[in-house]
C-alpha cells in the first residue's frame, strides 16, 4: 500500500513538472509574440515627436500648424508574385506601424507617395479588388484624418504599360486629387508616370492639369478678379509642397547620406531618366510651373536630400515596408503657409525582431534540455569529443 502511494506521488510530481514546463514555455512564447508583434511598435514610435516650428504671427493671430505624415512604397503584394507568408509578415508589420503611429502621433493628414500595390500594373479586376480591400483594412483611419494617395509606376505601370483603364481604376478608388489645400498649405500631387513628354493623351492631359494649377497658384498672389484669374475661389497665398512618386532629376544617389540612404554598392550607379528619376525637361517644367518650396518623392526606397536649382529642397522618402528595407521610416511634417519643419520616425528594424525571436527560441531549447536533465549529458559528450579531437591531433 505504501509502495502504491509512493508510486502515485511520483507520478503526480512528474505531471506537475510537465505542467509547470508547459506553462513556462507558453508564457515565454506569448510574451515574445506580444512584444515583437505589438509592444515594440509602441516602444519605438512613441519616441518620435513632431518637429518644432516657430509659428509666425500674422494679422494679429497665430498661424495654424498642419501636422502631416509622409510615407512611400508600401508595395502590397499581389496574387502572382506574393507568397502568403511574405504577405502576412510584411503587411502585418505595416498595419501595426501605421495604426500605432496614428494612435501616438495623431496626424491630421497622411500622404502615401506611390507604389501602394506591387502588382497594380497587371492585376486582374478580382485581384485588384482584393488588394484594395487589404489596403483599406491596413491603413484604416478615423474620419478626422485625411488619407491622400499619389500614383506610382507599380500602381498603373510604367509609361509604356500605362493606359486609361488602369489610371481610372486607381483614381476611382483613391479619388486622386491634383491640388489639395488645408490650413493655408497648398499641396500639388503629380502623376509623375505621365510626365514622359512624348505627347501621349494621358501625358498631355497631365501637363494641361499642371498648367491650370500653375495658373491658380499664380492667381493666389494677385488681386482677385484681375487679368485671367476671374472671380473664382482663390487658393491660400502659399508656395506649394510638391508630392510625386518619381524623384526630380539627379544623376545618382552618390551625394546621399544617412543610415537609410542607398547601400554603398548602389550609390554610384547612374540613374536612368524616365525610369529611376524624371527627365531633366520634366523636372525643369515642374519647378518652373509650380515653383514649390518643398518636394517629397518616393520610388528609390532609400532616403536622400537634394537641393535643386533655385534652392528648392527635395526629400526622397524611404520605403515603409520591411520587404524593401531593414529600417523603414516615415516623415513627420509641421507646416504653415510660410514655413515647415520635417523630422524622421524610424520603425522597428526587422533584424532586431528576428534576433529576438532567435534568442527566445534558443532560450526555450535550453529550458527544455534543463528540464529533462540533458544539459549535463550534452556537456560531457561535447567535452569528450573535444578531448578525442585533441588526442588525435597529438598523434
Amino acid at each position: 500500500m505504501a509502495l502504491m502511494k509512493w508510486g502515485l506521488g511520483r507520478q503526480k510530481l512528474r505531471l506537475l513538472k510537465r505542467s509547470s514546463l508547459l506553462l513556462k514555455l507558453l508564457a515565454i512564447v506569448l510574451a515574445v509574440l506580444l512584444f515583437c508583434e505589438f509592444f515594440i511598435y509602441h516602444l519605438v514610435i512613441s519616441r518620435c515627436n513632431w518637429p518644432e516650428l516657430k509659428t509666425a504671427v500674422h494679422d494679429g493671430g497665430q498661424e495654424p500648424v498642419l501636422r502631416a505624415m509622409f510615407l512611400a512604397d508600401t508595395h502590397l503584394l499581389g496574387e502572382i508574385k506574393g507568397h502568403w507568408l511574405d504577405k502576412l509578415r510584411r503587411e502585418w508589420q505595416m498595419e501595426r506601424a501605421f495604426q500605432t503611429a496614428l494612435w501616438w502621433l495623431q496626424p491630421e493628414v497622411v500622404f502615401i507617395l506611390g507604389d501602394i500595390f506591387d502588382e497594380g500594373k497587371w492585376s486582374s479586376s478580382q485581384a485588384w479588388a482584393d488588394d484594395v480591400q487589404r489596403f483599406q483594412k491596413m491603413f484604416r483611419h478615423p474620419n478626422h484624418v485625411q488619407l491622400k494617395v499619389v500614383v506610382g509606376n507599380h500602381d498603373i505601370g510604367f509609361h509604356y504599360q500605362m493606359n486609361r483603364y488602369l489610371v481610372k481604376r486607381f483614381e476611382k478608388v483613391f479619388n486622386s486629387e491634383r491640388l489639395f489645400s488645408w490650413k493655408g498649405v497648398n499641396f500639388v500631387m503629380v502623376n509623375s508616370v505621365a510626365l514622359e513628354g512624348d505627347g501621349c493623351d494621358i501625358c498631355s492631359q497631365a501637363e494641361a492639369e499642371l498648367i491650370e494649377i500653375s495658373r491658380k497658384l499664380n492667381c493666389s498672389q494677385k488681386v482677385q478678379g484681375s487679368g485671367q484669374c476671374g472671380g473664382g475661389q482663390q487658393l491660400p497665398l502659399s508656395a506649394p509642397v510638391l508630392l510625386q512618386h518619381y524623384p526630380l532629376y539627379r544623376t545618382s544617389d552618390a551625394n546621399c547620406s544617412g543610415e537609410d540612404a542607398a547601400p554603398p554598392e548602389e550609390k554610384n550607379i547612374p540613374f536612368v531618366e524616365k525610369y529611376d528619376v524624371l527627365s531633366r525637361e520634366a523636372s525643369q517644367k515642374l519647378l518652373w510651373w509650380l515653383q514649390p518650396r518643398l518636394v517629397l518623392s518616393g520610388h528609390t526606397h532609400s532616403a536622400c536630400e537634394v537641393l535643386h536649382a533655385g534652392g528648392v529642397p527635395e526629400l526622397s522618402v524611404p520605403s515603409f515596408s520591411w520587404r524593401n528595407r531593414n529600417n523603414p521610416s516615415f516623415i513627420m511634417g509641421s507646416l504653415t503657409s510660410r514655413d515647415y519643419a520635417l523630422s524622421k520616425c524610424f520603425l522597428p528594424f526587422e533584424d532586431t525582431v528576428l534576433t529576438m525571436y532567435s534568442g527566445a527560441a534558443g532560450f526555450l531549447v535550453v529550458l527544455i534540455l534543463a528540464h529533462f536533465e540533458c544539459l549535463a549529458s550534452l556537456f560531457l559528450l561535447g567535452w569528450n569529443l573535444l578531448r578525442m579531437h585533441r588526442t588525435r591531433l597529438r598523434l
